[in-house]
């Protein structure tokens, strides 16, 4: 498999360094608004308009038939980004960015562990080999020597 482009490989860089600055300003909106769902809904309705610009001027937009092909599994990914966006209002203030993101960063490395092991969520198969269950345990010792402090 030739290299990934140096953009592949940045952009998810960027997108995760974003995560712990969502997890902080979402948690200062739940402050101002004393909800986290009510922030959480916010969050998510300047991020649906902004993706519906995006798509009405790319001329992206899904056909009706396309709409109506989808399975529940498809519709998913919406509910599982709404968990997320509210466990980080709430948690992500509450223990601090540092212990958050690692948190996140473990169940994020443990899902792909499965995901791309059995091929899952349209992922290529990877067998899971003893270099990534050694890796993703440090992950599990760096979580222990931050909560120590």
């Amino acid at each position: 498999m030739p290299a990934p482009a140096w953009w592949l490989l940045t952009l998810p860089l960027i997108a995760g360094a974003f995560l712990p600055l969502q997890a902080g300003i979402n948690g200062q909106l739940a402050k101002q608004v004393s909800s986290v769902l009510a922030a959480a809904l916010i969050s998510f309705l300047i991020g649906s308009l902004a993706l519906l610009l995006l798509v009405l001027m790319q001329r992206e937009v899904p056909t009706l038939a396309a709409l109506k092909g989808l399975t529940w599994w498809h519709w998913s990914g919406g509910l599982l980004g709404a968990f997320f966006i509210t466990t980080a209002a709430f948690t992500g203030p509450r223990i601090g960015a540092l212990l958050f993101m690692t948190l996140v960063l473990a169940g994020q490395l443990g899902m792909a562990l499965l995901l791309d092991h059995f091929g899952w969520a349209g992922f290529r198969e990877t067998p899971v080999g003893l270099g990534k269950i050694a890796g993703l345990l440090l992950i599990v010792v760096g979580i222990w020597l931050i909560r120590r402090g």
